[in-house]
């Protein structure tokens, strides 16, 4: 198994070969395919480097807000199943952070340069929250 680099890091390689040499290169009529291929390639990257610590912070936090053991899915649907048949309130505690935080998570994964998302963080940051998930702390490259 090859140390460096890693799947993500080759990732991004191939996403600003994309950006800096081939699209300036290219006829206009394919440049807006190609920045949809690199921005695919950087989702995949970021997908590869921060999606599997969000999916385990979510199920921590499902687990302990729902009392119950099982997979992610499982979790999520009994949330649902819950909110929606009002056996959950939507003040439960940890209810609010546990969709925020999933939010966040999944908005550093598919959006990271989002203003809104990143307004979030810094309001985050200064409320000094400690339950921030370190998925949203990561800095990404501007899409």
């Amino acid at each position: 198994m090859l140390d460096h680099p890693t799947a993500p890091d080759m990732l991004e390689a191939v996403a600003r070969l994309l950006r800096d040499t081939l699209i300036p290169q290219l006829p206009p009529a394919v440049v807006f395919q190609a920045r949809v291929a690199a921005n695919a390639v950087d989702l995949v990257a970021r997908e590869m480097r921060l999606g599997a610590q969000a999916q385990d912070q979510a199920h921590g936090r499902l687990q302990t807000l729902l009392g119950q053991e099982g997979s992610l899915a499982t979790l999520e649907s009994a949330l649902c199943t819950g909110l929606r048949l009002g056996e959950i309130a939507a003040d439960a505690p940890g209810l609010q952070e546990h969709l925020w935080a999933t939010t966040l998570a999944k908005l550093a994964i598919d959006q990271p340069t989002y203003a809104p998302y990143r307004h979030a963080l810094e309001q985050r940051a200064t409320d000094s929250v400690t339950d921030l998930p370190a998925t949203t702390t990561t800095t990404h490259p501007k899409e």
